[in-house]
């Protein structure tokens, strides 16, 4: 069954985020009447953007399958979209985000707004640029990563370089998960002794 994934990441994030990131980048609006915050094209903008997913995606070990999604653009923003196609069992997911946001501090980013929704956990955060980058956990154990771009200068926006490193949904709707694992899609909790080797 394929799902919409883009509407559901943004019911989820609309729902979690709330106004505690208002201004904060997550979401595209007109800003048509703006100075660019950051003096770059949209074209470096979406390559910072996803240069940030491909750094997070790096941190798992062992690897979890992604796919590219859509890209959606404003007026002086974008937001660059990353579905994670391995399933993130219920035990596994404090580890996941564990390791995400490691890296993200790690990588000099802020933790904004940390949400610990059991069914639908969030981590939102922000480069010191401005660039905002969120994980969601979705239905069926799916994360939806997303970079949101300060306003910056118009121009031609990119496809991303980097391709999926499993099935490419990215000019197709994207399914639930369908990639199992036996770490992250496992239904035991983190021993002590391997918790540490999926955090390198």
């Amino acid at each position: 069954m394929r799902h919409k994934s883009g509407a559901i990441r943004a019911a989820l994030v609309t729902v979690l985020a709330g106004t505690v990131l208002g201004g904060c980048g997550l979401s595209s609006s007109d800003k048509s009447q703006e100075a660019p915050a950051v003096d770059i094209t949209m074209k470096e903008a979406a390559q910072k953007a996803d240069a940030m997913l491909d750094g997070t995606m790096a941190a798992f070990v062992p690897e979890v399958e992604w796919t590219n999604d859509r890209t959606t653009a404003g007026d002086c923003d974008l937001i660059r979209y990353r579905t994670v196609m391995t399933i993130i069992s219920e035990q596994r997911r404090g580890n996941f985000l564990g390791v995400t946001e490691r890296f993200w501090k790690k990588s000099g980013y802020k933790i904004v707004s940390v949400n610990k929704d059991k069914e639908h956990p969030a981590i939102f955060a922000r480069s010191a640029d401005g660039f905002a980058i969120s994980v969601t956990i979705g239905d069926r154990g799916q994360a939806f990563f997303e970079v949101a771009t300060p306003c910056v200068r118009e121009s031609e926006i990119p496809d991303p370089v980097v391709r999926a490193n499993g099935q490419d949904y990215s000019h197709d709707e994207v399914p639930y998960p369908n990639v199992r694992s036996r770490f992250w899609s496992a239904g035991s909790p983190v021993s002590g002794a391997s918790a540490g080797s999926s955090s390198s």
